[in-house]
C-alpha cells in the first residue's frame, strides 16, 4: 500500500474513533470531511483494514444506513449485534430512525 493511502487511512480512523456511542456515520461523511468527497469508498477500505485496531467500524454505514460493510465482520451478525448493544435499531440490515443516531463529521468537528 502507498504512504499517502496508509496517511488517509489514519485519518479516517482518527474520524471514526471520534463517533460517539449509539450513533452511526457515513463513508461519505468522512469523506467529504476529509477534504475527499469522492472517495467514500476508500473509507470502506479503511474500515475493512481496521480490524485490531481501536476503531468503531460498526458506527459507519452506507448513507442509507445500509449495514454494507457487514461481511468484513467476524460471524454472521457481527455489526449488527454491536449496533444494537449501543441501542441503535436494525432492521433487515438497515438502521431505523438514521437522521436521529446520524453524526456528521463536518458539524460535529
Amino acid at each position: 500500500m502507498r504512504p499517502e493511502t496508509l496517511s488517509f487511512f489514519e485519518k479516517v480512523y482518527k474520524v471514526a474513533q471520534k463517533i460517539p456511542y449509539g450513533k452511526v456515520t457515513s463513508y461519505g461523511a468522512i469523506a467529504k470531511y476529509l477534504g475527499a468527497a469522492k472517495s467514500a469508498r476508500i473509507v470502506g477500505y479503511a474500515m475493512n483494514a481496521s480490524h485490531n485496531k481501536d476503531v468503531p467500524a460498526h458506527r459507519v454505514v452506507n448513507r442509507k444506513g445500509l449495514l454494507t460493510g457487514k461481511h468484513h465482520f467476524e460471524g454472521t451478525n457481527l455489526m449488527q449485534q454491536l449496533l444494537e448493544n449501543e441501542g441503535v435499531e436494525v432492521i433487515e440490515n438497515q438502521i431505523q430512525n438514521l437522521e436521529s443516531i446520524y453524526w456528521d463529521p463536518a458539524k460535529e468537528l
